[in-house]
């Protein structure tokens, strides 16, 4: 019995502080809570306070001056740049294919201005194609670049082109002659 009567004396001490705890808190609460709520109030107060406002530091004319700069701005200027930023922008898979001298810089020069005629929705897929290995030219030709679409000087290249040609008509002349004989 005295066991048990000293674990219901404990329990009800606990439960007895707890609810001390309890209404100590609370009362510390209900002492704040006021205070905030005046806080909150006159913030709120602050902030719904009625204050002059201005459009603009201009006034009058000067203002008018200004909004027709901006306008002719914004109609004149800004749509060429904004035009050329585009076309500029859809060029790119076209010059990283040459760079990279990619054997389909014909298909991906042809991919791109499709993309300028739909808006640009084919411009990643020119983008992805002019970055990507071909590998089935790679198989039939052997080399995954193709040189041709270097620019060389067009004298020097015709002047070699006819000493070849020049050097291989001579041999089959004296082939023909030889056959003759």
């Amino acid at each position: 019995m005295s066991r048990r009567g000293v674990d219901v004396s404990e329990e009800r001490m606990r439960g007895e502080l707890g609810n001390a705890v309890l209404e100590s808190s609370g009362e510390t609460h209900s002492r704040r809570s006021p205070l905030r709520q005046i806080i909150w109030l006159v913030l709120l107060g602050l902030l719904a306070r009625p204050s002059t406002a201005h459009a603009s530091m201009f006034h009058g004319e000067t203002l008018d001056t200004i909004a027709n700069v901006i306008a002719w701005f914004a109609f004149i200027i800004v749509p060429p740049v904004l035009i050329v930023a585009f076309l500029a922008v859809h060029i790119i898979p076209e010059k990283v294919a040459e760079k990279r001298h990619h054997p389909q810089l014909g298909a991906i020069k042809c991919l791109c201005f499709l993309s300028l005629v739909f808006g640009g929705l084919l411009w990643p897929i020119a983008w992805l194609w002019a970055y990507s290995k071909p590998v089935f030219h790679k198989m039939a030709y052997g080399t995954d670049v193709d040189r041709s679409h270097e620019k060389l000087d067009r004298k020097e290249s015709a002047v070699k082109e006819l000493e070849q040609l020049r050097a291989r008509a001579a041999e089959l002349e004296t082939e023909i002659k030889g056959g003759k004989a």
